[in-house]
């Protein structure tokens, strides 16, 4: 099979039983691996009309084909479940080294099911899969069980967990691994505190995945999509010199960089936690995820330990959505996301909210117990992610839930800047049209990267930039950009890499790995059925067509402030051209549109 393993493990925590199964090769070939396979997997196992946080729900840890080998940027892999935010898919991305250690140990994915009778760990090591308790390490945060776990297993170990905001179950929990990676988003860290699983630890022999189908062709391949990379001037310097950090002053210079909970869209004191800033004043060196040359990761100082430092989300939600313009108490509580397991971008965007219903007089100074919610409050910031990590009042468990469960407990979730529950990131779309169309259309809710159009539409990357302000193609681009992400977020690597690659050089590197000769229609086409994949498990899983929208501060209120003002987004007009893109009637692919992509023999079934 190429740089696929041929190998899955199914592990059942309720029974305590490990059984091997054999990869598909039709089925890996028709949805690649990584998000693509973990979404059909889901579907087939009747996952979504099951309570995600009962014993029913199923926790895959993904790998792709590309995970581990010598291609450019290949530490990635999927953690796929049905999400207990949205209630629809969750398919979250991780980076670090994890991903290619699970590869080397000869596996492509492994499913947990069930849920254990006392808190568990799993232990990988080449064929060896084992089965601990985990009771000692109930309550240690992230960075504490992976390094007593690598003390245990020897540093050549690589650990995955859930620190105690997993262990609580709270709804915005992600799982980390290699300390500071994080699967962040849609919860996926309640499912496996739900499953009472704390780790998972992994070791290998291999170094490298070495049965690539076409070794000569894969380094031809290989080479010219490494050439592409550094043709770029994002992908060869930028992001290695600034991080994902650099995009604070491109983006509020567009005038669409949300500040107090989206009140206002452009920040007076952006300098002030831009990637400039955070390189000359805070950075302690970068990091590299695995057979990465990008090495985006920051590495600061906070309270003289060194840990690892914001991305552009955190940056942004932290500092201007919480109208907070200090590095120092935005580093301290990226930090403590990382710690406690929070999503970094959904729980600093829930404290913007909340701060929004206090300024309002909605949340009362009896609620907040000795902390209120004002505007720009660095301790309301750093001990409110305390709080939403390891939640004990009232609104420790609202806040901790999200904004979209917050604002309709106080009865006003037009507060809430999130899309099917999930909060939103740092680009607003009535000054950037086609992210608005991804957002709403996301299958897991709130989600840039999904169809990140704003590499055209504010990058200008591979082109001439575009306009911004128009709605004209915006819909086939939101589409073609999914298709795109559909592919890579399956393939095993970074998402960065198609700032500067484009479909042949995907499809050459994906072919010669494989065997599976795909041209570049056929790769794209996959990732299309990967796309309609998915929706069709929101379908199963109960979403209404209305969720396909945004809050109506976004398409009724203009904005207020800078070179966007006046704005609005104009997803009432892009929408239906979306819909008749994708071959869609009322938000789910028609008969014709599952025949074509060769998905009518599954659903249903």
């Amino acid at each position: 099979m190429g740089a696929y393993t041929g190998k899955l493990a199914r592990i059942n925590l309720t029974a305590g039983e490990i059984k091997i199964e054999k990869l598909d090769p039709e089925l890996a070939k028709k949805f690649i691996g990584g998000r693509g396979l973990g979404a059909k997997m889901m579907y087939d196992e009747g996952i979504a009309t099951v309570d995600p946080l009962s014993a029913a729900n199923k926790l895959m840890y993904v790998t792709g084909p590309l995970t581990g080998t010598q291609a450019a940027s290949t530490g990635r892999f999927m953690v796929v479940t049905k999400s207990p935010l949205t209630g629809m898919i969750a398919c979250s991305n991780s980076g670090g080294v994890w991903g290619a250690k699970l590869k080397y140990a000869g596996w492509d994915a492994i499913i947990v099911e069930g849920e254990a009778a006392d808190w568990s760990y799993i232990s990988v090591d080449d064929d060896k899969i084992e089965i601990h308790n985990a009771k000692e390490y109930v309550g240690m945060k992230s960075v504490a069980i992976d390094n007593v776990l690598r003390d245990k297993y020897g540093e050549d170990a690589s650990v995955l967990n859930i620190g105690p905001a997993g262990e609580k179950k709270v709804l915005l929990a992600a799982i980390m691994n290699d300390k500071d990676r994080a699967a962040g988003r849609s919860g996926v860290g309640a499912v496996m505190g739900a499953k009472k699983l704390k780790a998972i630890v992994v070791k290998a022999t291999k170094k490298v995945v070495d049965n690539i189908a076409d070794p000569e062709g894969f380094k031809v391949a290989n080479q010219k999509a490494r050439e592409a990379l550094k043709g770029c001037g994002v992908t060869d310097s930028g992001l290695r010199e600034l991080g994902t950090a650099s995009l604070v002053n491109a983006i509020n210079g567009i005038g669409a960089f949300p500040t107090r909970n989206w009140q206002g869209s452009y920040y007076e004191k952006a300098d002030d936690i831009s990637g400039e800033t955070l390189a000359e004043k805070h950075l302690v060196k970068n990091s590299a995820c695995h057979r990465c040359s990008m090495a985006c990761g920051r590495v600061v100082k906070v309270n003289g330990e060194v840990c690892g430092g914001p991305e552009y989300e955190p940056l942004w939600a932290y500092g201007a959505d919480c109208d907070c313009p200090d590095l120092t108490v935005v580093n301290e509580a990226n930090m403590l996301c990382n710690e406690y397991g929070l999503d970094a971008i959904s729980v600093p965007c829930t404290i913007a909210a909340a701060m929004e219903l206090y300024q309002r007089g909605y949340i009362k100074d009896e609620e907040c117990d000795g902390v209120p919610l004002t505007w720009g409050n660095p301790k309301a910031l750093v001990e409110w992610t305390k709080r939403m990590g390891d939640p004990e009042t009232e609104l420790d468990w609202l806040m901790s839930s999200g904004s979209a469960r917050l604002c309709e407990h106080y009865g006003h979730p037009e507060f809430s800047m999130s899309v099917k529950k999930q909060e939103l990131p740092a680009y607003d779309p009535r000054g950037i049209q086609g992210i608005g169309i991804n957002y709403a259309t996301s299958n897991r809710g709130g989600c840039h990267v999904r169809g990140y159009t704003v590499s055209q539409e504010v990058l200008g990357l591979f082109e001439q930039p575009i306009d911004r302000t128009t709605i004209d193609g915006r819909s086939e681009m939101a589409k073609n950009y999914q298709d795109l992400n559909s592919v890579v977020d399956s393939l095993g690597v970074c998402t960065f890499t198609s700032f500067a690659m484009r479909a042949p050089e995907f499809a050459a590197v994906l072919s010669t790995a494989t065997g599976n000769n795909y041209t570049v229609e056929e790769m794209l086409l996959a990732g299309e059925r990967i796309f309609n994949m998915e929706r069709m498990f929101n379908k199963a899983a109960g979403m209404d067509p209305s969720e396909d929208t945004l809050p109506k501060r976004l398409t009724d209120e203009p904005v207020v402030d800078g070179p966007s003002k006046g704005m609005v987004n104009k997803l009432d007009e892009s929408l239906p051209m979306y819909y008749e893109a994708r071959g869609w009637v009322n938000a789910f692919p028609t008969d014709e549109t599952l025949k074509r992509l060769g998905l009518d023999e599954y659903i249903g079934k």
